[in-house]
């Protein structure tokens, strides 16, 4: 994982270090990323994917943003900002439940590990895609995307909510919870065949 570097904060440095220590399911893959520059002074971001049988399920970003001067908008000096996509079959696509469901997800697997936040925002959006001409023969695809961004209560817990939004990304992707985990809400049935970008 990246160094902020030693003229960041020690707040900050210590939540990438528990980030950089945190170890999801095995499914799920973090990499470290370029951080974004003009959200905060201090950032640092992971890219994940999800995958199963060398097929990727599901992919996405966790960014953690850093302003020691606190945010009002934050409620905070920390915000988590992410963004989590995985494909659907495309009947799912038209379900008008699908974007309460999908915001659902995010608020169980916070609770399940009894992360409390602030100022929660996100969009759920869905998209489908369908073929004509010389491409009529390939299967329609929809595609399910989840950006949320939150306060974390105490900034001391920025792992657990890292690996929170691993299992958020993991139930996407339509696995089953991990044992000893539970869910009220099933996962999505899994898309047939590899995702395509």
């Amino acid at each position: 994982m990246s160094d902020p570097g030693a003229g960041a904060p020690s707040a900050f440095r210590q939540a990438v270090a528990a980030l950089s220590a945190a170890r999801p399911r095995p499914e799920v893959t973090l990499s470290p990323l370029p951080p974004p520059r003009r959200l905060a002074p201090h950032a640092h971001a992971l890219g994940a994917t999800v995958t199963e049988g060398g097929e990727e399920l599901a992919d996405g970003r966790f960014v953690l943003l850093h302003d020691p001067a606190g945010d009002d908008s934050w409620r905070g000096d920390f915000r988590v900002v992410t963004l989590a996509r995985a494909d659907l079959e495309p009947d799912l696509a038209g379900d008008p439940l699908l974007p309460e469901v999908a915001w659902s997800w995010l608020i169980e697997a916070l609770d399940a590990r009894a992360l409390p936040t602030h100022a929660p925002n996100g969009t759920v959006t869905r998209a489908d895609s369908a073929f004509f001409g010389g491409l009529a023969e390939r299967r329609g695809q929809a595609e399910l995307e989840l950006r949320a961004s939150w306060t974390p209560a105490d900034p001391a817990d920025v792992a657990g909510h890292l690996l929170a939004w691993c299992g958020l990304l993991a139930q996407c992707a339509g696995l089953p919870p991990e044992a000893g985990t539970t869910t009220a809400v099933t996962a999505l049935p899994r898309r047939r065949g590899p995702r395509s970008d």
